[in-house]
């Protein structure tokens, strides 16, 4: 549990570090205010690359540790045998015979006895203890003397394990924060003042429309999508659309150019800095269907559809274990600290792994909840796909349908998992079709995904919703109507802008 407490105060710097980098590009600018000048000598960089080399320093401590063992260790061993024989041999007067002249002989019977218990070979066990009768008259005792303090090791061995993970788990937090501050410094010095004659031409055009630009910053990123800081304000009584500056900021860059998620949308008579971006090629418009078990009030089931700032689209379903209260809070602390984790900046894959460690140190026994994660990329139309534990994902495209399959574990029922992952290109017109176990479960045993991929080319409407709904009645006529799990569609259509 203090590893964990660890890891959430490593969230709680990154999302301090964050919100200040996004005061530093993109905060409030006041008539007095000068944009401090942004570059190589900028003196936040060299603190941000301090903080990611100490993060950094502290992962590899955590490497270094212990890894987790599958055997006892000899000294493990040893222990065993020596409480074994201060318990049942202390007293008995073969003790200066059985381990004085043939203490070597018995110290690898001893051992031999461990290793068999490890195994949990009884036929092995019977036979070594046939040979240990042989030269002790307590065999039968001293085999169960010797099982008890096995379980106590084997018990302790466990903990350890666990411990060790859980330390591994903050390790690769820590690597991924430190990565995370590494991509924030080099921001901020990715970040430079536009050329003089493009500053010039934006000032002159942006003056026809009553708007003063006082600073122009620019920041090219390396997968080439510009981003474009103005400092800017209208004359006074103007009010100016920020969407006509966005026109306008296009047609010089020959490139659609779109304000972030969260900006103002009017430029009044005060300086402002307005980030702007290259905008995306696709968008996705989605719908959703859903249905809670007979006789349950409150769904297990939890999914969200958000647009990143990045220009990813990210969906994520989880199905809590059961149904019920408990299975939805379940589910619901998955996609909220998906979420959280995925706006920190984290990869998929990292996120996920610190919600199925929280999941496991939680320590209720017996709950999990399942993870499905698509993941599009709104510049290049490439889908990256996660799961533990999840049902199909499926992609329609003109008259075919292909399934997107997992057999990993869900979250929470061990602490090292192994996702599945996948990638797909998606094109204009493409459906991404998730749902829960309760959908695929309701469809014939031995061909869910066959039935499911005839359903989804069977349906001919082509609002997200309504494919949505259309899914789930005919997966629901397969039950005889009767809904024995909580049951949840999730349908988006990647649309060309």
């Amino acid at each position: 549990m203090q590893e964990w407490i660890i890891a959430m105060l490593v969230i709680s710097v990154l999302l301090i570090l964050r919100d200040m980098a996004k005061t530093i590009l993109t905060g409030r600018m006041s008539k007095k205010e000068e944009i401090f000048p942004i570059g190589e000598d900028h003196p936040q960089k060299e603190k941000v690359e301090r903080y990611a080399a100490a993060f950094q320093k502290l992962a590899d401590t955590f490497y270094g540790m212990p890894y987790k063992k599958e055997y006892l260790s000899s000294g493990q061993i040893e222990r065993i045998l020596t409480d074994a024989n201060d318990r049942l041999c202390s007293n008995c007067y073969h003790r200066e015979i059985c381990w004085g002249s043939q203490a070597e002989t018995m110290c690898q019977g001893g051992e031999a006895l461990v290793r068999a218990l490890e195994k949990d070979d009884e036929g092995e066990l019977e036979k070594l203890r046939m040979q240990w009768g042989s030269v002790c008259g307590k065999s039968l005792q001293y085999l169960e003397e010797v099982r008890e303090q096995f379980r106590q090791e084997k018990q302790n061995l466990i903990w350890m394990n666990r411990m060790i993970e859980s330390r591994l788990a903050v390790a690769q937090q820590l690597t991924e924060t430190a990565a995370i501050m590494e991509t924030v410094a080099n921001d901020l010095y990715d970040i430079s003042a536009a050329e003089p004659e493009f500053q010039e031409e934006l000032k002159k055009n942006l003056r026809r429309k009553h708007v003063i630009l006082k600073a122009a910053w620019v920041m090219d990123k390396v997968e080439g999508r510009r981003q474009i800081f103005l400092t800017l304000r209208a004359r006074s009584g103007q009010c100016v659309s920020v969407t006509e500056v966005a026109q306008m900021l296009s047609e010089l860059c020959e490139s659609n150019m779109t304000s972030v998620q969260g900006s103002r949308c009017i430029v009044n008579g005060e300086f402002h800095t307005i980030h702007f971006v290259e905008d995306v090629s696709y968008q996705m418009l989605y719908g959703v269907s859903r249905l809670t078990r007979e006789n349950e009030k409150v769904s297990g089931d939890n999914y969200i559809c958000r647009q990143e700032d990045g220009g990813r689209f990210v969906m994520c379903l989880s199905d809590g274990m059961g149904s019920g209260m408990d299975a939805c809070r379940e589910s619901e602390i998955v996609v909220e600290l998906l979420e959280q984790f995925l706006d920190s900046g984290f990869s998929q894959e990292t996120a996920a792994r610190m919600v199925n460690s929280a999941l496991v140190l939680k320590g209720r026994e017996g709950m999990f909840s399942t993870v499905d994660i698509c993941a599009v990329d709104l510049y290049t139309g490439i889908c990256e796909f996660l799961k533990a534990g999840a049902a199909s994902t499926f992609i329609k495209r003109d008259h075919w349908v292909e399934a997107i399959s997992s057999e990993s574990l869900a979250a929470g029922l061990v602490q090292r998992i192994d996702f599945d992952t996948a990638s797909r290109k998606l094109y204009h017109g493409d459906y991404l079709i998730m749902m829960t176990d309760g959908v695929m479960d309701a469809l014939p045993v031995e061909c869910e995904e066959e039935t499911m991929k005839e359903i989804i080319m069977d349906i001919q409407d082509e609002t997200p919703r309504e494919i949505s709904r259309g899914i789930l009645e005919r997966a629901l006529g397969y039950s005889d109507y009767h809904a024995r799990d909580d049951m949840t569609v999730l349908v988006a259509n990647v649309v060309r802008k």
